[in-house]
């Protein structure tokens, strides 16, 4: 094999791999002599980072390559063949063919060009000629009437459509010529269309809008604005940039002192930093509350005054408890086998006598008993019943408690919206202390203003990724009805683990750490991967461990795929001509990282490794604990993990029958992270750390009460 720098141009003739972190795509070269007897035979093969190609490959496409080329030689059985591959090249370009029979073919093969096949495509060219691209690139009655002479109207319009996904070729060429990611430019493209290139020489700072950092922009407008330093448009993208970084703390407003550090950085000028101030209040990027002074993003603020004005119009609709109402809860009360106590009783009457309310608690203190009755009232007074949760395996375990159809919050908000008032609605939104503005956002303008809604949740609890704190918020606010459950049942009592979570919440430390079902285990910080992976071993059919950090979860997964399954078979398969393997092995506890609704699978979503036979597209089966299997294909293959271990983020809105904790001190890890990760447990916990580190981690209150939102300000 041979390196040396070069250039080709080819037709594509195969993709055989795409995933979020490569892209293989293949095609014979265009050079004319390419494959000719005397100068051997050869193919061009690319290999490249998605986020560095202008357009997504096809079959059919012409490709331009600069870069160091590796030549090696393969036998195709009936002769040898070159390889031409660039891995990583320094340039690489798309274009339409610009003319004759190459762009015939082109269209003729091109599935954007549909129902135009050779004898269309030649009698295009007949007509058209070199005004071939002039005549394409607008849509005009004139053109339509040029091609009526040789095309239907059916294909006068996929020609139009298939043309005009190719003429931002230039752009895209362009974009990637100034290092500008692909992912960036189709957002750019779909927002900005044919204007994109202009609306970036106009103000390179629109691209920080579009994912990309601060320092990358600030490199690409020294070359394109004359003096960019005082320039208000890097000014106020300095400051849109500060003003996220707060938000992505969880914040939904902030204050001059906070972002200052931030803008400092960036800027390295304090001068500059105040003129920022200035740039960003001209442009709206905030509302500056003056009796506060505080700095309010106006996106946020807007989110939180819908929210806010949707929860009070329902808040203001009480004394709904009718006769009609009593004789729903009668029969829903005499359905259970057991006698309601007096604040379960409170708890349903008042989610009956209001629009909008909350039922709160702890583990164990009979928030699901409480929404199963009040459900069954609503569903005997004629409401359509819709319960949802942010995870799957909560809205499984909803599902399970209540008896109703449930779903995420995902699925919910892909549906149809709930616009008409015609028929009675309730929405159920469990494990709410999970949610944060911009989803709540999205559910209140996703149904009418006279949908009913109850919470279900425990405001002590980890807040959510997202920025905002709505449950906590409204309980907060006291403007909305809230019954808190606080007995525990006496069932979930004998393990130990509510009392035990209600210690650690509000902050005392239980005099024996190991107590009931909970066992605490005095380790070394080093040891603690090690041991964790021991107390599974004992008991691996029922058992998750939780830990704070993708590090350490890493490291426990590790361990643990070697002790109990390190003779499992690998999941292998073959791509482009190469055999590849993922450690994950038949038997294997898997965890899905990504989003893949279409498949049935979400972030979060946990299965185990049923089948590592490849079958056409698919490398193999993973049975979830839904019981639904998913086949494993390229799709899915970058986002599945071993689950042996996960991050409680991942568990949140979950339970296991027996958790294993890695307690470690660090950033994420408070006293609502400790609490959250035992109200995981059903009846077994194993805390594995220093005693140490749980007194401290117990006895510092949570890092979500430095949490800054104005959600509960508005509703009070």
């Amino acid at each position: 094999m041979n390196s040396a720098f070069h250039e080709d141009q080819l037709r594509v003739t195969s993709i055989p791999y795409t995933s979020s972190k490569m892209v293989i795509f293949s095609g014979t070269p265009l050079k004319k002599n390419s494959y000719r007897a005397n100068s051997g035979k050869y193919y061009v093969t690319i290999k490249v980072d998605p986020d560095a190609l202008p357009a997504q490959p096809a079959i059919g496409q012409y490709w331009s390559v600069k870069g160091n080329r590796q030549i090696e030689k393969m036998d195709t059985g009936d002769y040898v063949m070159q390889q031409h591959t660039y891995q990583s090249p320094d340039h690489v370009e798309c274009s339409l063919p610009e003319t004759g029979e190459q762009l015939i073919r082109f269209i003729a093969r091109e599935a954007a060009f549909k129902g135009i096949g050779e004898s269309k495509a030649r009698a295009l060219w007949e007509l058209l000629g070199k005004n071939f691209h002039s005549t394409l690139r607008i849509d005009t009655p004139e053109s339509r009437e040029l091609l009526r002479g040789v095309l239907s109207e059916d294909s006068i319009i996929a020609l139009f459509e298939g043309y005009a996904k190719y003429k931002n070729l230039g752009y895209c060429n362009w974009m990637s010529e100034q290092k500008i990611p692909a992912s960036v430019q189709q957002r750019l493209l779909k927002y900005h269309t044919e204007q994109s290139i202009e609306a970036i020489k106009q103000n390179p700072y629109v691209l920080i809008g579009f994912g990309m950092s601060f320092t990358e922009v600030d490199a690409l407008s020294q070359a394109q604005l004359e003096d960019a330093t005082n320039d208000d448009r890097r000014l106020s993208a300095a400051l849109e940039v500060a003003i996220r970084k707060e938000i992505e703390k969880g914040h939904t407003f902030t204050t001059q002192d906070n972002l200052r550090p931030h803008l400092t950085k960036l800027l390295k000028d304090k001068e500059l930093v105040a003129k920022a101030f200035k740039a960003g209040h001209d442009k709206a990027q905030y509302l500056l509350n003056h009796e506060t002074g505080t700095y309010h993003p106006t996106a946020q603020l807007l989110m939180e005054n819908v929210v806010a004005k949707r929860l009070k119009s329902l808040a203001a609709q009480k004394k709904l408890y009718d006769d009609y109402a009593e004789s729903a809860y009668c029969s829903a009360a005499g359905e259970l086998p057991y006698k309601l106590l007096k604040k379960q009783v409170e708890a349903i009457t008042t989610c009956l006598d209001n629009a909008v309310s909350c039922i709160t608690g702890g583990a164990g203190t009979g928030k699901t008993t409480v929404l199963r009755a009040a459900l069954r009232a609503y569903h005997t007074m004629g409401f359509e019943i819709h319960a949802v949760a942010l995870s799957g395996r909560a809205a499984m375990r909803l599902h399970e408690s209540i008896g109703f159809i449930t779903s995420t919050i995902a699925k919910f908000l892909r549906d149809d919206p709930i616009d008409s008032d015609k028929q009675k609605h309730l929405l159920v939104i469990d494990e709410s202390s999970m949610i944060d503005l911009p989803t709540m956002y999205r559910l209140v303008n996703h149904i009418h203003p006279s949908v009913r809604i109850i919470f279900a949740g425990d405001p002590d609890q980890l807040p959510p990724i997202g920025c905002g704190k709505v449950l906590a918020d409204i309980v907060e606010s006291k403007t909305i009805v809230n019954t808190t459950l606080n007995i525990v049942k006496r069932a979930e009592a004998s393990t130990g683990i509510p009392e035990y979570s209600q210690l650690i919440n509000q902050g005392k430390i239980p005099e024996c750490l190991t107590t009931g079902a909970i066992h605490f285990h005095e380790t070394d910080k080093k040891k603690i991967p090690q041991v964790c992976c021991e107390l599974y071993q004992q008991s691996p059919e029922n058992c998750r461990v939780m830990a704070p950090t993708k590090a350490l979860v890493d490291e426990i997964n590790k361990l643990t795929q070697e002790a109990v399954n390190h003779s499992g078979s690998r999941l292998e398969f073959e791509m482009h001509g190469e055999q590849l393997f993922l450690n994950l092995r038949l038997n294997d506890i898997i965890l899905f990282t990504q989003n893949h609704y279409d498949k049935g699978i979400q972030n979060g979503s946990l299965g185990i490794l049923s089948s590592v036979v490849a079958s056409g597209e698919s490398y193999g089966e993973v049975t979830l604990d839904t019981g639904d299997k998913i086949e494993v294909t390229q799709a899915v293959l970058d986002c599945m993990k071993l689950g042996y271990a996960i991050t409680l983020h991942k568990a949140q809105g979950s339970q296991f029958s027996r958790i294993i904790i890695a307690l470690q001190k660090g950033r994420i890890v408070d006293r609502a992270w400790l609490y959250t990760a035992i109200t995981r447990a059903e009846s077994e916990i194993h805390i594995v750390g220093s005693a140490s580190d749980f007194a401290e981690i117990t006895k510092s209150p949570s890092n979500s009460h430095n949490r800054r939102s104005y959600l509960s300000r508005l509703l009070s």
